[in-house]
């Protein structure tokens, strides 16, 4: 890796943080790897992953493209809190003219509109896409469902889905009628009683790398506190425990409104912050809302870090 600065800024959602590179400007060859050393909170920078934000042309579909890295330098389809943070990384610089922007991720081309104070943006709300509700589209091969078969409400059986932590889950209240949700990347939402009394580091790695899951999954334990008003806390795919995580409190939106747990509109209480989704039951769209920061920005050369590491 040669010796050379990487410009970069330190953004948060909700307290999902990444590092953010505009590629208009730095070139990263091994993004996996780059996202791997960023990510080190001891070594490193400190992050969830890396997102890389390229500037397109006037004929494309989109006016930025986004690729996120987890911090194990797994490549994921989307980020919500991330998505965010890239529409006040574009529209602050100048990368695109806003006030809306249409952003290409791995899940297709999403439609953000930005909220500005003094000229900044502040908050952003993200057309998040179609939640999806099948075995297939959320890449789960469940013994005895089909691929089309949905994945709204169906009852697992705790002691073949998860034998060493089933008494345990049970004794923490954890309902086994759970969903399954995507929003161009996988997730899964268990109904408790005190999401923050679960051992995500103990049982989250588990249910990610379960054998029905061949892609991994996202992993959400949620309250239902009022119709309009969850908590929830996340393991999620390829970074662990997490403050945030903007993709799953809308698959949380999406699976208690089709559950009728909920309403269609809640506020999602994550240990980061809080952020405002709505289910449009008609289109089967969520829309998201939360706020975008930006923590600092500077330098670092790679390859003492990774002499370092």
């Amino acid at each position: 890796m040669p010796s050379r600065p990487l410009h970069f800024t330190k953004m948060h959602g909700t307290g999902n943080d990444y590092v953010y590179v505009d590629l208009s400007r730095e070139v990263i060859d091994e993004p996996a790897r780059v996202a791997r050393l960023v990510s080190d909170r001891h070594r490193g920078i400190g992050s969830d992953g890396l997102i890389l934000v390229e500037p397109l042309g006037a004929d494309d579909e989109a006016e930025i493209r986004m690729r996120m890295f987890n911090a194990d330098g797994s490549e994921a389809e989307m980020c919500g809190n991330g998505i965010r943070c890239v529409t006040k990384f574009a529209l602050d610089r100048g990368l695109a003219p806003g006030p809306t922007l249409r952003v290409a991720t791995g899940a297709g081309v999403l439609e953000i509109e930005a909220h500005h104070d003094d000229g900044l943006v502040v908050a952003a709300t993200v057309d998040m896409g179609r939640a999806n509700t099948t075995c297939a589209s959320v890449d789960a091969m469940i013994p005895g469902l089909e691929p089309s078969a949905s994945t709204i409400g169906i009852d697992l059986d705790l002691n073949r889905f998860l034998p060493e932590h089933a008494d345990r889950l049970r004794a923490l209240g954890v309902d086994t009628v759970c969903s399954l949700v995507s929003l161009g990347n996988p997730h899964i939402v268990f109904w408790c009683d005190r999401p923050e009394s679960i051992d995500l580091s103990a049982v989250g790695p588990d249910i990610e790398n379960h054998p029905w899951f061949p892609q991994r999954i996202n992993v959400h334990f949620v309250h239902v506190s009022a119709p309009d008003r969850v908590s929830m806390h996340t393991w999620e795919r390829g970074s662990g425990v997490t403050l945030a995580c903007g993709t799953g409190a809308s698959a949380v939106c999406a699976a208690g409104a089709l559950e009728r747990r909920t309403a269609e509109s809640i506020t999602a209480r994550l240990p980061g912050g809080g952020l405002q989704l709505r289910h449009d039951r008609e289109r089967g769209h969520v829309l998201m809302r939360g706020p975008a920061v930006e923590v600092f920005r500077g330098e670092i050369d790679l390859a003492r870090l990774e002499e370092s590491s």
